[in-house]
Formats: C-alpha cells, structure tokens, sequence
C-alpha cells in the first residue's frame, strides 16, 4: 500500500508541475512557490529513494506540511484575486452573489490550490509511521533502557 501511494504522490507532483508549467503560472514570486515546493519535493524523493533514511522522511514530511500552508494561502489568493476581477466587471455584485461569483470564477479559480492540500496529505499519508521512522524510534528506546 505504502508503494502505491508514494506512486501515487509522484504522478501527482508530476502532473500538477506540468499543468502548472502549461498554464505559465510563473508571473510572480508567489506563483513560483508551488513549482518550487513540487521541485523540492522530487528531490528529496529522489534522496530518500537513494537513501531510505528518516532524515529525508523527516524532510519530505516538512515539505508536506509547506504543500499545506501554500494550499491555503493560493486559496487566499485566489480568491482575492477573483474578488477584484468581478468587482471590477460587476461593481453592483454584493453578499452571497458576489461570493458564489467569486468561487465559481475561472479566472483564477478558486479551488484549484486545494490540488496542494491533496498532495500535501497524500504525503503525510505516505510518510505515517513509515519504517525508517519506526526503526528510529526503536532504536532510541532501546538506548534508554
């Protein structure tokens, strides 16, 4: 299960790197952060393919958890961002439309950085008592004893 999931984990990074790139989302520094996290990522998958050591389950666990924090600022800014565009087409939108105008908007849309938070999990999900860690801490109590 844990090989599926880490198949899994790199089609995703792969795929959503790609789209990202086809899409140019590379304007400003904040539209990097995913390419980034997605680049580190693979890297320190590499590494722990290499090495299988907890330090780079450590690492990938970190990354995952940034995968997290930059789901829910893209929201923000996302939403922000479609916030401003239909204010400025509708300045007449308010309350529950102007909302739903902004969550279904395309441009850009509002969800979409919810893609990280998938990842981010699927990540953590991968890296849960994962058996280089396991190992760590047997390790750790048995020197205490």
């Amino acid at each position: 299960m844990r090989r599926l999931l880490l198949v899994l984990l790199i089609i995703g990074l792969v795929g959503m790197g790609a789209e990202l790139l086809l899409l140019r989302h590379i304007e400003n520094v904040w539209e990097l952060i995913p390419l980034a996290l997605i680049g580190l990522s693979l890297l320190i998958l590499s590494w722990h393919g290499i090495v299988r050591g907890p330090a780079s389950i450590r690492a990938l666990q970190a990354t995952m958890g940034f995968f997290l924090i930059a789901g829910v600022a893209g929201f923000a800014l996302h939403y922000q961002a479609n916030m401003e565009f239909r204010l400025e087409t509708n300045p007449s939108l308010s309350g529950w439309a102007l909302i739903w105008a902004v969550l279904s908007g395309k441009t850009p849309p509002v969800l979409a950085p919810g893609a990280m938070i998938q990842l981010g999990l699927l990540g953590l999900v991968y890296t849960y008592q994962h058996p280089a860690l396991v190992t760590l801490k047997s390790k750790k109590e048995g020197a205490g004893k």
